[in-house]
């Protein structure tokens, strides 16, 4: 299994091929986590170059020699930078968060009018719109009840009328690990605004981000960043529509405003309650260099390769796959239904194999990535082989 297509390598990364492969080779080798890990919709543990940044930032809050201050400061603009190219959205418009939750929330209660969702979203989302609704009482979600937790453009359409302004969606399913078709949604909703979560896939789906008016993440994910590393963005228009209600001191504008109450800023910052947490920042900045350098498309295609496998041996050991089997429907995620009868027996065979994955509502979640090794596959292997046996 291939991480980069040197060939293709410099179109993927704008830069010299060779120069290219050498990121992407750099890239597998921070997979540093133990063999049998296959839960990175859960948490993404730290990338080689992540844990050096935080260690370094903490050396810098142990000593705090003199104009230390400053090379922490300059994390976010960083982290500007590799978010920008990663999504399409420009620098100055996304604001830093504590997680993805924090960013949805300043979203949904900045809304009026009618807002379409899934009721079967991860809770950040529709919690967020209930209480925004409950709160203020200037928003009404209105709630798709999709039968396999798919949103669609055809689901949203049957629920539009002249009342929705806005409609929220994931990118990446958790349960199902489903692809939503984010152009195919903008087109059949117009210019009513579109809300994207994408921590399920960002930096490892090659998705049009752009084509957002709001998208909010973090970066413990798929990122490798660690925990504090969310971050919100929005376009001009969302900017004008939506009302910073929960916006802080650092959202006025000024550096800190004494002796004064000054309105929201009118850019993005606005959405921002306190200062952020520089560590955390310098350890996402760290990881977008990584993403930006080997180049989103490459990431894809490598986890791609890898969860054909993984279908394949589900295939091979007849458990059936309740997540999309089409490469353009999916991300890292492949969802197993080994059915009531099957799942302790399933999940005893993983745990005693040393794999480390997410069972949840009867199914069991597997989750590759670009360093997802060999050695990795073989574990799943031995264990499905070990299922098999008891299955008889």
């Amino acid at each position: 299994m291939s991480i980069i297509d040197p060939s293709t390598s410099a179109s993927v990364a704008g830069g010299d091929p060779v120069e290219t492969a050498a990121s992407a080779e750099a890239f597998v080798a921070g997979f540093t986590e133990d063999p049998g890990y296959l839960d990175y919709a859960k948490v993404g543990p730290l990338s080689a170059a992540v844990l050096a940044e935080a260690n370094a930032a903490h050396d810098v809050l142990s000593r705090f020699r003199y104009g230390a201050f400053d090379s922490l400061a300059g994390a976010w603009s960083r982290a500007q930078a590799g978010l920008s190219a990663v999504s399409g959205f420009r620098p100055d418009q996304f604001v830093a968060q504590p997680a993805t939750s924090h960013g949805l929330l300043h979203v949904m209660f900045g809304l009026s009018g009618t807002v379409v969702l899934s009721a079967a979203e991860f809770p950040s989302l529709p919690v967020a719109a209930r209480r925004a609704a409950d709160a203020l009482g200037v928003m009404t979600p209105r709630w798709l009840r999709p039968e396999d937790g798919r949103v669609t453009p055809e689901s949203i359409a049957a629920h539009l009328d002249d009342d929705v302004t806005a409609v929220a969606v994931s990118l990446v399913d958790p349960r199902t690990g489903f692809v939503a078709d984010l152009e195919g949604i903008r087109s059949v909703i117009g210019d009513r605004l579109l809300v994207v979560d994408c921590i399920q896939g960002f930096g490892v789906v090659d998705a049009p981000y752009d084509v957002a008016d709001v998208i909010a993440g973090g970066g413990q994910k798929w990122l490798r960043a660690g925990w504090g590393t969310g971050y919100l963005a929005m376009g001009d228009r969302a900017r004008e529509l939506l009302t910073p209600v929960l916006s802080g001191f650092t959202g006025t504008g000024g550096v800190e405003p004494w002796d004064d109450v000054p309105e929201p800023a009118d850019d993005v910052s606005a959405f921002s309650v306190s200062n952020p947490d520089l560590v955390a920042l310098a350890r996402l900045s760290a990881s977008l260099e990584e993403v930006v350098a080997t180049g989103v498309p490459a990431i894809a295609t490598a986890i791609a390769e890898r969860v054909a496998v993984l279908i394949d041996m589900a295939d091979e050991f007849a458990i059936p796959v309740y997540s999309p089997r089409a490469e353009h429907e999916r991300a890292g995620i492949v969802v197993l239904e080994p059915g009531t009868d099957g799942l302790g027996a399933f999940a005893a065979s993983l745990h005693n194999h040393g794999i480390t994955t997410t069972t949840r509502q009867g199914r069991v979640r597997l989750s590759v990535h670009a360093g997802t090794s060999a050695e990795t596959l073989g574990m799943l292997r031995d264990a499905l082989i070990s299922y098999s046996t008891l299955a008889v």
